[in-house]
C-alpha cells in the first residue's frame, strides 16, 4: 500500500521511518555543514526524530554538531484531517551567528518563541541585529533549496499541495514569495497592508512608544512584524493557513512595494 501521510509513516519500523523522513534534508545543507550520510550509525546523533507509532505528527531537528544548543535545521510535520502534509513549523539556524535568546525568559522559562510571553530585551537586541521576530540566530539563505527538497518529499508521498500555518506577518509574506496562496487570511493581510499604508490606522500607531513601533516599519516587511509582535493589530496575529501546489506559483503579493 502506498505511504502517503504521517501517520502511515510513524506506524513504519525505525530504519523505514528514518529512510522516508530523511528526504526532508536539502542535500546542499548536507553539503554546506559537511555532514555524514543521514542513513549513517553517525547521523544518528545529529539528525533526531521525535514520533510515535500511533502519532499522525513528526517532529525533527538536524545538527551540524554534536551537543550544538540549536540544529541547523528545525521542522513539525502534521497530517490534516483529510490526509495531506500541514508545515507546522520550519526554521534554518546559522550556526555561526549571535544567539538571542527570544525563545526563552531569564529564569530560563519557554516563550514558544514569543508567542506566549516576551523577553523584550532579548528581542529588542534581535531586531537591531536584524532579526525577525522568533528568529534566535540568523537564517541560512537556504529556503529555496530547502522548498524543492520538501517538495520532491511530498511528491513521493503522492501529494500535488500542501500547507503551512505562519506564526508570523513576515512568514506569511516570506511564503507568497516562494509560491503559496491563502486557504484563510488573505484579506487580513490586505487590510494589514492597507494599514500601514498612508493615512491608515497602523501606521498612525507607530508613535516610536516601544523600539518595535519605529515610524520606519511602515515600508518594512520584517519591522512590521516585529509591531504586529509588540501589538499594534489589538489582537494576536492568527486564523492565517496557506497552501503551495507543487511545481506551481500562485504569484500572490499582499504588500507590494515594501522592502524587507
Amino acid at each position: 500500500m502506498k505511504i502517503s501521510t504521517i501517520g502511515a509513516i510513524n506506524l513504519l519500523p525505525e530504519a523505514q521511518k528514518r529512510e522516508i523522513y530523511c528526504q526532508v534534508v536539502p542535500k546542499s545543507l548536507i553539503e554546506r555543514f559537511k555532514l555524514p550520510a543521514l542513513d549513517g550509525i553517525r547521523a544518528q546523533s545529529l539528525l533526531k526524530f521525535k514520533y510515535a507509532p500511533h502519532s499522525t505528527s513528526v517532529e525533527f531537528s538536524l545538527f551540524h554538531e554534536s551537543n550544538f544548543p540549536d540544529p541547523v535545521l528545525y521542522g513539525q510535520l502534521a497530517d490534516t484531517m483529510n490526509g495531506q502534509i500541514h508545515i507546522l513549523l520550519y526554521i534554518l539556524n546559522d550556526p555561526d551567528s549571535p544567539r538571542f535568546n527570544v525563545d526563552r525568559m531569564p529564569d530560563g522559562a519557554s516563550t514558544k518563541f514569543g508567542t506566549l510571553q516576551r523577553n523584550l530585551p532579548a528581542e529588542k537586541a534581535a531586531l537591531e541585529f536584524g532579526l525577525a521576530p522568533g528568529q534566535v540566530r540568523r537564517g541560512l539563505g537556504m529556503m529555496g533549496a530547502a522548498m524543492h527538497q520538501f517538495e520532491l518529499f511530498i511528491k513521493d508521498l503522492g501529494h500535488d499541495i500542501y500547507f503551512v500555518e505562519p506564526l508570523y506577518y513576515h512568514t506569511a509574506i516570506i511564503f507568497e514569495r516562494y509560491g503559496f496562496t491563502y486557504q484563510s487570511g488573505r484579506k487580513l493581510m490586505e487590510e494589514i497592508h492597507q494599514g500601514f499604508g498612508p493615512q491608515g490606522r497602523l501606521r498612525a500607531r507607530l508613535d516610536g512608544s516601544s523600539p518595535f513601533r519605529q515610524p520606519s516599519a511602515a515600508e518594512s516587511t520584517r519591522l512590521r512584524s516585529w509591531a504586529i509582535h509588540d501589538g499594534i493589530l489589538g489582537e494576536a496575529f492568527t486564523g492565517v493557513m496557506m497552501y503551495k501546489r507543487v511545481d506551481q506559483s500562485a504569484q500572490v503579493s499582499t504588500c507590494p512595494g515594501c522592502g524587507w
